[in-house]
């Protein structure tokens, strides 16, 4: 009897003092969860722009959820396309994630690039999105969007506009407006809107067309909004007409959210999903893209998928009718 139960009794007495050593390691480690250590948020804008202030508060607030860390990177130029080489790069363990600008689904139908906005990606989370308008410095004499368009007519060549890159929804815009109706001139790309708009305001450039994140220097006078790209006009700005208001039937809107690497696992995108749900409806959050004139466009992982899969069909079927004119 004693000699089974010896056995037995000293298994019994490791299985508890490997339990207890189990349970003096910190929880992250003896579980393996994740996340362990922080995780890095890659913006494809320049730093000081709209879209990078109110990423890095949701960042801050994503990571009280997280339990660790999220530092914001900037790797602006090639009009928001730089974080695609990233995430290709990256491993999959959900320690690098970015965010997920229109232009990477454009940018694959007009530029020779190495890598794939479906394959090499794996959806998180839509957060907002963004709209444009036609700006103008408050000393500029365009008063209207018919005013600029006399003038570039009279003076081909001449006009300069700023976007925030080359390929972006703002610089499509320019080419359906003016070089698709014969009008000439000078397009100046920057690497983010913080540049773009005091360019604008400096009166280094005559006109640009900027996302939301100009909305702070409308409303202090300091630009003059000329029209909206938008679908409806703007409850913040309700006297500017749009351009289908003026009979251009261009809308301009760009869904953002973010993504991972290919092969990130199903529990690590439901993480990562989560806190940034939670940070995305705190009332901080909410309130800080107000001030850009956003709104909340919530989409899950899944649903989240299917319209980047949607918005890259979109891309290619608009670069093949750019080709066709």
């Amino acid at each position: 009897m004693t000699t089974r139960r010896g056995p037995n009794r000293r298994r019994w007495l490791g299985a508890v003092a490997a339990l207890a050593c189990q349970a003096a390691l910190p929880r992250t480690f003896a579980q393996g969860e994740f996340p362990s250590k922080p995780i890095t948020l890659w913006v494809p804008w320049a730093a000081g722009g709209a879209t990078d202030i109110s990423l890095r508060l949701l960042a801050d607030l994503a990571a009280h959820h997280l339990g660790q860390r999220v530092i914001v990177e900037n790797r602006g130029g090639a009009g928001g396309t730089l974080v695609m080489p990233v995430l290709q790069q990256a491993e999959p363990d959900g320690y690098t994630i970015a965010q997920l600008p229109q232009p990477i689904f454009r940018a694959y139908f007009t530029q020779s690039v190495h890598w794939h906005p479906l394959n090499d990606v794996t959806p998180i989370i839509q957060i907002s999105g963004v709209t444009f308008g036609l700006l103008v410095n408050a000393d500029s004499p365009f008063n209207t969007l018919e005013e600029l368009l006399a003038f570039a007519r009279a003076k081909p060549g001449v006009l300069s506009v700023a976007t925030n890159g080359v390929g972006t929804s703002p610089h499509l815009v320019l080419e359906d407006l003016l070089t698709a109706r014969g009008l000439r001139y000078i397009h100046v790309p920057y690497k983010g809107v913080s540049e773009q708009i005091n360019a604008i305001a400096a009166g280094q450039v005559m006109a640009g067309v900027s996302s939301t994140g100009f909305g702070p220097s409308v409303d202090s006078g300091r630009l003059r909004l000329l029209v909206s790209l938008a679908a409806q006009r703007s409850k913040r700005w309700p006297q500017v007409p749009t351009l289908r208001d003026l009979g251009y039937d261009i809308v301009a809107q760009s869904p953002y959210g973010l993504g991972g690497p290919r092969g990130l696992s199903a529990k690590v995108v439901a993480v990562l999903h989560d806190a940034f749900r939670k940070a995305m409806f705190d009332p901080q959050f909410v309130e800080e893209i107000a001030k850009y004139d956003q709104e909340l466009e919530y989409l899950g992982p899944q649903a989240y998928a299917l319209a980047c899969r949607e918005m890259f069909a979109k891309e290619r079927a608009a670069v093949e009718r750019t080709k066709g004119r």
